[in-house]
């Protein structure tokens, strides 16, 4: 079992062996509790310099859009093993399919957050809403834009039950390193400039 479990996370062997104890041999609820304890140190990492790492680029549409996207790593080793390559490409690929405005919410530009705040409180004002919903409605419709334009929250296109955020952290766990998605340019043929 301990391989078993070993194969399909990545993770470590005591790790393994201590997570299906922890679970009473239940493969499902061992897989969940080395996710969990994945992303706890991968967020206790977040500090790390990340000075290697990977540029890829992504083109799609028979040239007609074209992505490139940086991912930083701590070692060079790291940054040019299988899985950090393929998480880069995967990456691009999904930037050219979803087009995120930002990595994360603290990268979403100020003036677009107010207008679609303004937005959303306009639509909930006109629809009748009372004023006391019309802030959670807000909150709600923000939550849902978050989603779509930043990167790290959107789903994985080629697994939508998770989210980039947690291939993120799967990739820290199984690294032991902080990695970081440094930037990224998309480009559309025919789009306008910004």
């Amino acid at each position: 079992m301990v391989k078993d479990l070993r194969e399909k996370t990545g993770v470590g062997m005591m790790d393994c062996k201590t997570a299906l104890k922890e679970c009473n041999g239940d493969m499902e609820k061992a897989v969940d509790y080395l996710r969990k304890k994945g992303i706890a140190t991968a967020q206790k990492r977040g500090g790390r310099a990340t000075s290697a790492g990977q540029v890829q680029a992504y083109i799609h549409g028979g040239g007609k859009i074209g992505v490139l996207v940086e991912v930083n790593c701590e070692t060079d080793f790291t940054g040019k093993t299988d899985d950090f390559s393929e998480f880069v490409k995967d990456l691009a690929m999904q930037i050219a399919a979803t087009n995120p405005v930002a990595i994360d919410r603290e990268h979403v530009p100020g003036e677009l957050l107010a207008r679609e705040k303004e937005i959303y409180a306009t639509q909930a004002k006109e629809s009748g809403k009372p004023e006391k919903v019309i802030e959670k409605i807000v909150e709600g419709k923000l939550a849902k834009f978050y989603s779509e334009a930043c990167l790290l929250e959107q789903p994985f296109v080629k697994n939508t039950d998770l989210k980039i955020q947690d291939i993120l952290n799967e990739l820290m766990a199984k690294t032991g390193e902080n990695i970081l998605i440094r930037r990224f340019s998309r480009f559309q043929l025919g789009e306008p400039d910004e």
